[in-house]
């Protein structure tokens, strides 16, 4: 067989396109293949008519390797001339329109990217720039969402994550079943939630049943308005957080009480009262039976943190109230100012934290998926735009069929 008939076989080609003749460069390690196009002055098929052919213009795409020698191909491709006066370059049957690489390359590109470690890597192996594998990820993400089914979105979970430093951050609405990020948006704020989730269809909008998110007024106020059949259940892991944080601030408050009289029984025991009892080793949880023994506030505020860990396993959501009830009174009497305001914020959103026992859904999918973010985010050193790493999150994340 001829190589030309045999490019022909390889990429498809039928008329009026045939491959004109094959250039090997053996110390380059390149080859290039050039396409001939049949027709001359007119251009069209008998559904959209024929049209006059005003220009040619030469265009290449990167394809597959050709024995390990990187492949090209070259073409002269014609730009026809409407009726209207506007013109329109024609698309070829090997690649997209508007692309610089053949079909068959980008498939085998989305593979490679979505098994590297990072983009960099994916181009190291593509023999590719970083701004080619930047379109080829765009162009597969815009294909994927184009075809995705959204139908079965039943529980939703809205959360942040940072961007770049200090107060940079994104939105991130998950499918909590699916496990996949559905949108990602620029802020954390009522219209960047607003437009995360505006992105979905309205009968799409119309069937979400629950939403799990966190504290922030901004989510709140957004699922009400952009989801109003949803029922809000506000995270656990959350509101753990949120009593985390309040722990620590009474440990720190009273570390530098004890420091002003040279008293270091505090020191180093930070992560101590951020664990679970369960979770401490066998040395920290001796040196907290001994902190406790000497009654330090920090110890009492770590108790009604653990206590209130409960209000999650009771059997029904009657015997969570009374659950919450009875520690919220013990946190209101402790005089520890952080964990008191912790009770009064739970108290205005009780309802949303017992909606848990009508959906029980939480942002744990969505701080999973955060994780694998954040390896994105280290592995390629940072992204210097937000198009781009929200085409990174869900070109790798958001389960898309990108196939061509």
């Amino acid at each position: 067989m001829e190589v030309t008939k045999f490019y022909e076989s390889l990429l498809g080609i039928g008329e009026p396109w045939f491959v004109k003749g094959v250039v090997m460069d053996v110390a380059g390690r390149r080859v290039e293949v050039e396409i001939g196009c049949r027709e001359k002055t007119a251009w069209g098929d008998e559904k959209e008519g024929r049209f006059h052919i005003q220009s040619w213009e030469e265009r290449r795409w990167r394809h597959l390797d050709s024995c390990g020698f990187t492949t090209e191909l070259v073409a002269r491709v014609p730009r026809l001339k409407r009726p209207d006066g506007t013109t329109l370059m024609v698309e070829v049957p090997w690649a997209e329109r508007y692309t610089r690489w053949t079909k068959a390359f980008g498939s085998f590109a989305i593979m490679v990217l979505k098994g590297a470690r990072s983009t960099q890597e994916g181009c190291d192996l593509l023999g590719i720039g970083w701004e080619m594998a930047q379109r080829i990820m765009k162009r597969a993400v815009e294909r994927g969402l184009e075809k995705r089914d959204l139908k079965d979105v039943r529980f939703a979970g809205v959360d942040e994550k940072s961007f770049k430093r200090g107060q940079d951050y994104v939105t991130v609405l998950t499918d909590l079943e699916r496990g996949r990020v559905l949108e990602v948006t620029e802020g954390r704020s009522q219209e960047s939630a607003k437009e995360a989730i505006g992105g979905l269809p309205a009968e799409v909008r119309q069937a979400v049943e629950a939403v799990a998110a966190d504290f922030a007024p901004s989510y709140r106020a957004a699922v009400m308005e952009m989801l109003p059949s949803a029922v809000l259940v506000l995270d656990k892991f959350h509101a753990m957080q949120l009593l985390g944080k309040a722990v620590d601030e009474v440990r720190r408050a009273e570390h530098r009480r004890r420091l002003a009289d040279k008293d270091e029984t505090l020191t180093g025991t930070r992560q101590i009262w951020l664990k679970a009892v369960e979770n401490l080793g066998k040395d920290d949880y001796l040196r907290l039976k001994e902190l406790m023994a000497m009654d330090v506030k920090v110890g009492r505020a770590w108790v009604l943190k653990e206590q209130f860990r409960h209000f999650w396993s009771r059997r029904d959501r009657r015997r969570a109230v009374i659950h919450f009830k009875e520690w919220c009174s013990r946190a209101m009497r402790s005089r520890l100012k952080p964990i008191k305001r912790c009770a009064r914020t739970f108290r205005e959103r009780l309802d949303e934290l017992l909606n848990y026992y009508l959906h029980p859904i939480t942002n744990a999918v969505s701080e999973g998926l955060n994780s694998r973010i954040q390896a994105l985010k280290a592995n390629a050193r940072g992204f210097r735009s937000f198009a781009n790493y929200r085409i990174s999150i869900l070109f790798h994340l958001g389960g898309l069929d990108m196939a061509q």
